[in-house]
């Protein structure tokens, strides 16, 4: 590895690759224990676990990558690419020390020599920017991902139904993170997994962590941690609900509490707000957890808990949306659909990016939860799927220039209002000539 010293000061470069550093330089330093230290004024704290292999272990595996070392630059708020790239913000560096001191903390691997006749997983560093209602970066979280997973998680039509109740009795609703959730699940598999890129053991480095408890990325990651978080609620004299197992509900005297489940974060509320304290206090003495205060953002949805009420709307989703499929300058339009929009198979037409279509009209399903507006008009197109033309993909563009108008559209769910459960059918009785299916709703 070469090393280019210039008053203290570095930079990651690697020419194979045409990676060029940029921007202001921030000086860099050595710690006893191994602990990367960048300047004055962002430096990291030590790690309260000594980590394998520390900084020098992440430049040695960068040597083995081509890289080399010139200028450290300053923090950044764009999420890396490359783990190299994440080595250069301090925010990043820390909140990947940070993960690793949870690893040991719970006891999740044990580092032991490459076993023959086995499966080995990759790891990846993952990471991302935890953002609040307004796009503002709350926190910094990673993980490591290893492939497909799953999780019990509530449905939206359940938040619905939770907002309300909340809303008829007054119940304020508060939100929690849990931290490293799947940290916490027991796995009985014998799991074997590379050592994290940028960190490896620089006495050993071809050795391989052996699973002790669940990780990302692990299928049976979520349901592990799933199954520990309801037997401790349980074992707490909670009722898990008989339709939706993610919900859990306790009668205290005159008093009622319940709580949502969605994976690693928390929904919850109580006639007596209390108990929520209680309830928070009980969850921190069992897992780390991070309260983040009122609800107010979750899935998308922006909620504002109001004196009269509380007001669902998706309008950060909606903007997201349209700078996603490069609409965020289309002109607005008042209405989702033309007066005279039908719309056929139109097999003559000029077919479009399949996958494009696709994701647009998964896009706008998520929203029809909370805007009843659009139902139809996005079920309409939805029925075009299998061959989408030209004229299908100017249907769903007006539909988002039709949010692009209404972005601040929501739902209302007044306080003290009764609260009863009405049902209704669906039939159209032959409105589609094309198939004779249903166009009138999902």
């Amino acid at each position: 590895m070469e090393v280019d010293e210039v008053g203290g000061r570095w930079t990651f470069s690697r020419a194979n690759e045409g990676y060029t550093s940029c921007g202001p330089v921030v000086e860099m330093s050595w710690h006893r224990a191994g602990v990367l230290l960048l300047g004055a004024q962002s430096c990291l704290p030590v790690p309260e676990v000594p980590i394998v292999g520390g900084v020098g272990s992440v430049l040695l595996s960068m040597a083995r990558m081509g890289w080399k070392l010139c200028h450290v630059f300053r923090p950044y708020t764009v999420v890396p690419k490359h783990v190299v790239e994440a080595l250069c913000d301090p925010d990043w560096m820390n909140a990947m020390h940070e993960e690793l001191n949870n690893f040991a903390r719970n006891k999740v691997w044990t580092l032991v020599e490459r076993p023959r006749g086995h499966n080995v997983i990759g790891t990846k560093w993952v990471y991302r920017n935890k953002q609040d209602e307004n796009g503002l970066v709350v926190r910094k979280r990673q993980g490591l991902d290893f492939g497909e997973n799953f999780a019990l998680v509530a449905r939206l039509e359940a938040i619905r139904i939770l907002l309300k109740f909340a809303s008829c009795f007054d119940i304020k609703l508060f939100q929690m993170d849990v931290k490293s959730a799947f940290l916490n699940g027991e796995i009985a598999e014998l799991v074997f997994v590379e050592q994290p890129p940028g960190f490896e053991d620089p006495k050993n480095p071809n050795h391989v962590y052996k699973l002790s408890k669940a990780l990302y990325g692990l299928k049976q990651a979520p349901r592990a941690w799933y199954e520990i978080l309801r037997d401790f609620l349980l074992s707490k004299d909670f009722k898990i609900g008989k339709v939706d197992t993610t919900l859990f509900t306790k009668i205290i005297g005159a008093d009622f509490f319940m709580c949502q489940i969605y994976v690693d974060d928390i929904i919850f509320g109580s006639t007596n707000e209390v108990f929520c304290r209680e309830f928070g206090d009980m969850m921190s003495r069992e897992f780390e957890m991070s309260m983040i205060g009122e609800l107010s953002f979750f899935l998308g949805l922006q909620i504002k808990q109001l004196k009269d009420g509380t007001f669902v709307s998706q309008t950060k989703y909606i903007k997201d949306l349209l700078k996603r499929f490069g609409l965020d300058d289309a002109k607005p339009i008042k209405t989702p659909m033309a007066t005279n929009g039908h719309l056929d198979l139109d097999e003559g037409g000029k077919p479009v990016d399949l996958m494009l279509y696709h994701s647009t009209i998964g896009s706008l399903l998520y929203l029809t939860a909370y805007r009843p507006d659009i139902m139809f008009s996005v079920c309409m197109c939805a029925r075009f799927q299998a061959a989408p033309k030209e004229c299908h993909l100017v249907a769903v563009k007006r539909i988002l220039r039709y949010l692009k108008y209404s972005s601040t559209i929501g739902l209302w769910y007044p306080k003290g209002a009764k609260f009863k459960l009405v049902g209704y059918f669906d039939s159209d009785y032959a409105g589609c000539k094309l198939d004779r299916k249903s166009t009138s709703g999902s």
